[in-house]
């Protein structure tokens, strides 16, 4: 029932922005943490941001601070992370997760950054 379905990912030049969205549904939204993921091929799926409920909260791997926000619109069910001045390194397939009960994710969306 629970569902995550990630959006906005694409090919884009290094320094370049792009707004990730995941759109979740078959739990209260509100009442959860969300995270953002990301793995490249060969190498294990690594939290890149985490928001608790209210967005009280907000987590990002050392690699993205000051680059990447991440937020939420309860009222939408939906948590972003919005990617700016974005680098090769941050080419991977970004996930959208959440542990109700037991981990779900999203199908993924595909980030490329390169010139």
């Amino acid at each position: 029932q629970v569902q995550l379905v990630e959006s906005g990912g694409g090919l884009v030049q290094p320094g370049g922005s792009l707004r990730l969205s995941c759109a979740a549904s078959g739990f209260i939204f509100s009442s959860y943490t969300m995270r953002w993921y990301r793995q490249t091929p060969g190498k294990e799926r690594n939290l890149v941001a985490g928001i608790t409920s209210t967005g009280a909260i907000i987590n990002y791997a050392d690699s993205v601070k000051g680059r990447f926000t991440i937020s939420r619109d309860n009222a939408k069910n939906t948590v972003f992370l919005q990617m700016n001045d974005l680098k090769p390194e941050d080419t991977a397939v970004y996930y959208c997760n959440v542990f109700y009960r037991a981990g779900y994710w999203g199908q993924g969306t595909q980030v490329i950054v390169s010139s």
